[in-house]
């Protein structure tokens, strides 16, 4: 008795409630692989921008130079860029405005950048959520499969009179696929959302220093005349 226990055999035999957790689970693989190169090209932008305006930032030039250098660019700032022209926009605002002590206007000026700062933070933690649930839920999705399918070729069992290994070995192979595509979401899911996570908080890190250092120039040029 020849039993074909190809993977697509395995796969087109097996039950309706496997069939679907398989289809599941490579549906979230398929989206998880989607945010995974969309989420490290938006990262490995988001510090690309950072690397090259602490460059012009640190260079000398002058704060109101490099607003308007930003603020003239053809496409939309981005990332720490933003933090700084919603910081300096305002406190240029609250300068015009007469009759506003420095502390108040550094306070105004740090207040926006930190909105800011948390939109970016935001913008960039998305989809990190789907990762980690992929991630963590997967491997049960898939198990949960492996143990219906392996249930049911237990009880079909019944209905022969004789149980062989070649009986059996299908309906136990295609219920392990089950288990097995869901490491494949998981395994790629986890190391993606650990590493995001890690670039992130690195990020976060450095939007946050910027701000601070930001402030201290602008305390000097709020009081001075």
């Amino acid at each position: 008795m020849n039993t074909d226990l190809s993977i697509f055999h395995l796969v087109t035999q097996a039950s309706f409630v496997v069939q679907f957790v398989m289809l599941v689970l490579f549906t979230a693989s398929l989206v998880s692989w989607t945010f995974i190169f969309s989420k490290r090209k938006e990262l490995n932008r988001a510090v690309e921008i950072t690397d090259e305006f602490e460059e012009q930032f640190w260079s000398g030039v002058s704060l109101s130079e490099l607003y308007r250098k930003l603020a003239a660019k053809d496409f939309e700032p981005e990332g720490i860029e933003k933090i700084f022209l919603a910081g300096y926009k305002e406190f240029s605002r609250m300068r015009l405005s007469g009759n506003v002590e420095p502390a108040v206007q550094v306070e105004s000026a740090q207040r926006v950048m930190r909105i800011e700062l948390l939109r970016e933070l935001d913008r960039l933690d998305e989809h990190l959520a789907f990762l980690a649930t992929v991630g963590s839920t997967s491997p049960y999705v898939g198990l949960f499969g492996t143990v219906w399918g392996i249930m049911n070729s237990f009880m079909g069992l019944g209905n022969v009179k004789q149980a062989t290994l070649a009986t059996v070995a299908p309906g136990i192979a295609e219920a392990l696929i089950a288990t097995a595509i869901g490491l494949f979401a998981a395994i790629p899911a986890v190391v993606a959302y650990n590493r995001f996570s890690t670039r992130l908080d690195h990020l976060t890190g450095r939007y946050e220093l910027f701000v601070e250092e930001f402030v201290v120039l602008l305390q000097r040029q709020a009081h001075s005349k």
